[in-house]
């Protein structure tokens, strides 16, 4: 049997809720590298948009709690399962690069048999928590979601530069998770609203990234658009057309969902993030590319808990 079975390790994490304080140590080490398998960041602003989604599709009296927790643990554990899977499949090239190099699995901690048990596991437990407490609208949502990013996003990254525009379709799909739990497959006008926010916010997001990781990227063998865009001018004027789009799309949506007070903010909040990118199609390097980032950071979290803010109060 191998060293580094998935039953062996299963054993060893049993074993490791107990014993001396060394083999607590290595405990919460491996108990730290199955949630980073997870992804967990991107778990928790997916899950950011999931409630927003839910409750803009309940409206503020018909929200119910439970059903809220329900969605979230679903989607949670799905999106938790995308994210394991991502990096099993991306292993290799992970190691060779200095940021991921420490994830779990290229550097060895964990294996690529228990990965893949634990991700089934989770989607498993996901898509069935989903089925039995949501709606049918919500369990297509969330195994759209999974099968786009895992099976059509990931291999993608290594084939096209495009990777970055098809991996923002289920990138933008937890909204509508959210709204299909909560609504069925009713008002579906106002979650593609909130869907087109979304996949148009991740371009910009991830054109900084590459542009300031694109050496890192193209080593690896990635295929991301900075890596043949030595000026940056492709990648500046997509990300500033994103924006630019983020201004119609966040306003008239706002002003769909909401009011006028939600549809100002969601200006305001565009504005807010069109100033870095113009910022950084005038002046292309990595101090730019980190401000266009940080903008990006408040764009959802603005808007989002604005037009959940209008719809509660």
């Amino acid at each position: 049997m191998r060293q580094h079975s998935w039953a062996i390790e299963a054993e060893a994490m049993v074993m490791s809720l107990g014993g001396s304080a060394g083999a607590s140590v290595a405990g919460v080490r491996r108990w730290a590298d199955l949630l980073a398998l997870t992804k967990p960041r991107i778990t928790l602003l997916a899950l950011f948009t999931v409630a927003a989604g839910y409750v803009l599709g309940a409206g503020a009296t018909e929200v119910r709690l439970a059903g809220l927790v329900h969605v979230l643990m679903g989607a949670g554990l799905v999106a938790a399962a995308g994210g394991v899977f991502n990096q099993l499949w991306e292993r290799r090239y992970d190691g060779s690069m200095p940021r991921t190099r420490d994830r779990p699995l290229p550097a060895g901690r964990i294996s690529p048999e228990f990965a893949a048990a634990y991700g089934a596991a989770l989607l498993g437990i996901g898509l069935a928590w989903l089925w039995s407490t949501t709606t049918p609208a919500a369990v297509a949502a969330a195994s759209a979601t999974f099968a786009l990013y895992v099976f059509v996003y990931t291999p993608l990254k290594r084939k096209t530069v495009w990777n970055t525009a098809v991996g923002a379709v289920p990138g933008a799909l937890p909204p509508v998770i959210g709204w299909c739990a909560s609504r069925g497959a009713e008002g579906l006008l106002a979650a593609a609203g909130l869907f087109a926010i979304l996949f148009l916010w991740q371009i910009p997001h991830f054109m900084a990234i590459a542009w300031r990781y694109r050496r890192e990227y193209a080593a690896a063998g990635f295929r991301m658009l900075p890596n043949d865009d030595a000026q940056g001018k492709k990648t500046a004027a997509v990300s500033l057309l994103c924006c630019l789009l983020l201004l119609i799309v966040g306003g008239s949506t706002a002003w769909y969902l909401g009011s006028r007070l939600a549809c100002a903010g969601a200006i305001a909040a565009g504005l807010l993030f069109l100033y870095p990118a113009l910022r950084f199609a005038h002046q292309r390097n990595d101090a730019t590319a980190r401000q266009l980032l940080r903008g990006s950071l408040l764009y959802v979290p603005l808007v989002y808990g604005l037009l959940v803010f209008d719809a509660c109060w």
